[in-house]
């Protein structure tokens, strides 16, 4: 059995994932001003419009003096005009609004087994904390799920200022948990930057891999979720 006093958890897509995706919630967003939009369209350009602001302003334009706010405002201002869409005042009125909405649980729903998951690691004396490439919003949205209790500490790349596969947030946690390394485990969805970046700076890690997606043979299977709820018996085999 691992000797673990920590388990670290990222959330988008490991504890919570979008209701709808994000083209559909957009086009719903645009409807409701009379505008016409494809949710394809709409997706594909959001796909455009983040990565390029990621690679412009990497985690949310904390190192250049943007807000992640105005980061996001951005974003959906760009998937809008990449999809026809060039009245400034309705952009800026579905801007604000979208950035709000995806504050709240309506956007948002936990994954299966969750819920149970967190309160049966509780349960065992773990404890817990969130680290995670999000914006400050995340607090709130973790409080309207009500999965927030779980945690004792929710890192966010926005705050500490680095970005997952950068080790110096997982040893933030690590000075937090008051643990070493060795009695710290991750738990995620990404191989490079959930599973990688962890075990690169000392830490047990676990990836979950949800049905189809594709495998990664680096992984060994005692470390690969198939879903929340076969985390408990992993780490009492490890």
């Amino acid at each position: 059995m691992l000797r673990l006093r920590l388990l670290t958890w990222d959330v988008k897509d490991t504890l919570l994932r979008l209701r709808q995706p994000v083209g559909e919630r957009y086009a719903a967003e645009a409807r409701a001003r009379g505008v016409q939009v494809q949710p394809e369209a709409l997706g594909r350009s959001f796909r455009e419009a983040y990565g390029a602001q990621s690679r412009h302003f990497p985690n949310y334009g904390r190192g250049q003096g943007l807000s992640s706010r105005q980061w996001w405002v951005d974003v959906v201002k760009q998937t809008f005009r990449l999809s026809g869409v060039h009245d400034d005042g309705v952009l800026t009125l579905m801007a604000e609004t979208l950035y709000h909405d995806f504050c709240s649980a309506c956007n948002w729903e936990v994954l299966p087994g969750a819920h149970e998951t967190l309160s049966q690691c509780c349960q065992r004396g773990f404890h817990m904390g969130v680290v995670s490439n999000f914006d400050n919003r995340l607090e709130n949205i973790l409080s309207q799920c009500n999965l927030r209790h779980h945690f004792e500490f929710i890192l966010t790349s926005e705050d500490v200022g680095f970005a997952k596969p950068d080790g110096r947030i997982f040893e933030k946690a690590l000075r937090l948990g008051r643990v070493t390394p060795e009695q710290a485990a991750h738990i995620g969805d990404d191989y490079t930057r959930d599973y990688q970046a962890a075990r690169a700076v000392g830490m047990h890690s676990f990836l979950l891999r949800v049905a189809g997606q594709g495998e990664e043979t680096q992984v060994p299977p005692e470390h690969v979720l198939p879903a929340l709820s076969h985390l408990l018996a992993l780490i009492e085999k490890g």
